[in-house]
């Protein structure tokens, strides 16, 4: 039997994520595997209230609040979808982890980086990725391509996200065991030969 694998993509929104996402998704079923999807915040009926709150509400929230209810709705899904998964069998994709949570929360407020890594490795019964993916691009790119969809976060400026496209790239190597910067700013189709090729390096290890 293939080895459980829990690999997760990250990098701030317009980078085509959810295009790269369903691209691995296919490739993985086309190989064999038996993949399952999960978004960080989200899955969980938990974490889906919890979505609602953090990126869709007005509410004004303290960073260290945004970064606890994260957590909260992570240790949900850790448990009760993600961690039964990986023990089945499954290769598990998640759409932003950990990292995210970091680095959102880090930047501009009160958190230090350190403290988040601590909460998140509480908060994730000590999982950690086999490997992160991070889609990178500028950010006045990728706020290009967002147009009027920007959601709370996003809705910062592009000052903002640039830090926080930096700060992913700076975090990145305490996401996982194994980490990769992908291209992003170039066609779908050579981001998805970018990305398989690392994640079939990965699984031929397994």
């Amino acid at each position: 039997m293939t080895r459980a694998t829990f690999i997760t993509l990250d990098g701030i929104d317009g980078v085509g994520k959810s295009t790269q996402i369903s691209r691995l998704m296919d490739h993985l079923a086309d190989q064999g595997h038996e993949p399952l999807l999960v978004r960080d915040p989200g899955t969980t009926k938990i974490g889906v209230k919890l979505r609602e709150i953090l990126l869709k509400s007005n509410l004004e929230l303290h960073r260290r609040t945004e970064a606890m209810l994260f957590m909260a709705s992570r240790c949900e899904m850790v448990e009760t979808v993600l961690r039964p998964a990986l023990e089945s069998g499954k290769t598990v994709i998640s759409d932003r982890f950990l990292l995210a949570n970091v680095v959102y929360q880090s930047v501009g407020g009160d958190v230090p980086a350190e403290s988040l890594w601590e909460m998140g490795r509480l908060a994730n019964g000590g999982l950690t990725p086999d490997l992160t993916l991070l889609l990178d691009m500028p950010a006045a790119r990728s706020m290009e391509r967002l147009g009027n969809e920007a959601d709370r976060m996003e809705r910062r400026g592009v000052q903002y996200m640039e830090a926080v496209r930096q700060a992913f790239l700076k975090q990145l190597p305490q996401s996982s065991q194994a980490t990769a910067v992908i291209d992003a700013d170039q066609s779908p189709q050579q981001v998805s030969h970018d990305m398989l090729g690392i994640v079939d390096r990965l699984l031929k290890q397994s």
